[in-house]
Formats: C-alpha cells, sequence, structure tokens
C-alpha cells in the first residue's frame, strides 16, 4: 500500500510532518483519558468507603493480644445496613457515643481529603467486641472469673488479655458487677485487653457493683455504658498491616451458646 493509499486517520503522531494541527491531539487525548480515569478510581474509592469497605488504624492497646496498635483493620459495612446489625463477638469500630476520647486535633486539608477516599483513617472512633446486644443482661464474674452472658458462660481464653486479673471484667476494679438489659437500639463492648480499655465497664454507675471508672463520679447517668447501634461503621473482617501477621478475623465460637434475651427494654 502506498503512502496515498493510507487512511489519515490511523497515521501515528510519530509520522506527521512538523506543522501539522493535529500533531498534539493525540497525547491531549491521552491527558484526558488519564483523568477521567482518574476522577473514575476517586469516585469508586469514595462509594466503596460508603457503603462496603473501609480502612482503619488500630489506635491503643484495647484490643491487644489480636490487634495491637498501628494495624491496619479493613472494616465491612454490609452487615450493618437495614435492620441487620452486629452479633455478639463481632469486633465493631464506631463513632464516639460522646465522651469516650480525647478531642483529636481537627486534619487539615489533605488529610479530610484523604480521609474521604479512605486513605486515612478519621478520627473520633473506637474498636471494641461486641458483648451484649439488645436485651442481654451481662454480668461478671463466676467463680472462674468468667463473664456470663443472659447466664452463659463465656470461654474468653483464646482472644482475650488479663494481665493477670482474677476475673475477665478488671476494668471496674473489682469481680462483682452486671450490666443491662441492654436497651433496644444499643451494644455493650469491650476491649480483649481487659486490664487496659476505655470501654463499657468504664462508664457503669456505682449501683451496677463497679467501684471506678468515668461513670462513677458525679454525674453518672445510667445507661452510659451502651453504645447506639447505629453509631457502628461495621465489623473488622480482616488485619491488612503488617503484612507478615494479615489474616481474617472469625466471630468465637463462644459467644454460640449464648441463649436468646427477652425482649430488651425501650428508651
Amino acid at each position: 500500500m502506498s503512502t496515498e493509499d493510507r487512511d489519515p486517520s490511523t497515521v501515528d503522531p510519530v509520522d506527521e510532518q512538523p506543522g501539522s494541527r493535529s500533531l498534539h491531539v493525540p497525547g491531549t487525548r491521552r491527558w484526558r483519558a488519564r483523568v477521567l480515569l482518574l476522577g473514575a478510581a476517586v469516585a469508586l474509592a469514595v462509594v466503596v468507603k460508603s457503603l462496603f469497605l473501609q480502612a482503619f488504624y488500630i489506635p491503643s492497646a484495647s484490643m491487644e493480644p489480636g490487634l495491637v496498635k498501628d494495624d491496619r483493620i479493613v472494616v465491612e459495612k454490609v452487615s450493618s445496613w437495614g435492620d441487620r446489625g452486629p452479633r455478639r463477638g463481632d469486633v465493631v469500630v464506631f463513632q464516639d457515643p460522646g465522651d469516650w476520647l480525647l478531642p483529636e486535633p481537627a486534619p487539615g486539608a489533605l488529610g479530610r481529603a484523604l480521609e474521604k477516599v479512605g486513605l486515612r483513617p478519621g478520627g473520633g472512633h473506637l474498636v471494641k467486641r461486641v458483648v451484649g446486644v439488645a436485651g442481654d443482661v451481662v454480668v461478671c464474674c463466676d467463680d472462674r472469673g468468667r463473664i456470663s452472658v443472659n447466664g452463659e458462660p463465656l470461654d474468653e481464653s483464646g482472644y482475650t488479655r488479663l494481665d493477670g486479673a482474677p476475673c475477665a471484667g478488671p476494668m471496674t476494679r473489682t469481680c462483682s458487677w452486671s450490666a443491662g438489659p441492654v436497651p433496644a437500639g444499643h451494644l455493650f463492648v469491650m476491649g480483649d485487653h481487659r486490664s487496659n480499655s476505655d470501654d463499657s465497664t468504664m462508664h457503669l454507675c456505682p449501683e451496677t457493683g463497679a467501684e471506678t471508672g468515668t461513670g462513677t463520679g458525679a454525674g453518672c447517668a445510667p445507661g452510659e455504658e451502651f453504645v447506639p447501634a447505629d453509631l457502628v461503621v461495621g465489623r473488622v473482617v480482616a488485619l491488612a498491616w503488617p503484612a507478615g501477621h494479615a489474616r481474617l478475623l472469625h466471630r468465637p465460637g463462644t459467644f454460640d451458646a449464648v441463649p436468646d434475651a427477652p425482649e430488651a427494654p425501650r428508651e
């Protein structure tokens, strides 16, 4: 085929003569395509973060031994859609109910942008294990130091850290307290590091048997120990980083034996 027979529309940029008006068109198209692809990727990241998955990091030692400080975790949100909610034994990320965390400095513009697409974890969140759901009564502890839910003792030896404490609920400095029935639409949560976790037990009032904790002083309001379920972002399904510790997370089987609770009280 001669040069004259070639279709002009298929000429490569390198074949065009200097001064051709279409010399830079292919490069412009490639630039526009890249911008569109980048925009689509950002939009997809926002959708995924908003509806399906979100990355967080562990900010403290409260979930040891399974999750340690600075671990990166993946949270799925699908299980929280509609009437479905967290189950006993789930590790969940939730927004601060109001006074569980110290104030954090606001992120800058770049930090806010990265939060939008899930590349930077947002502040004001906690990660804990769900021990009681609506209607449940949580009691500490039996003669073996075990927490009971609706009268069923839990074998938590596979995932908790006690640091020598005599029971699995030591943050109140007593092994004799109770919580519940958990109100409808709420949760009772605890950290796996039972000797170092600002969790529901730390917000119990004195009449529950707790001797100390942030909820035991002046102005203690019964019910502050329960977390509204609508503050839950989602369930932790995987430890993503560091790579050597990456794994999927599963609900402990001990919670399967817990009997159903009576109807939860309304607020």
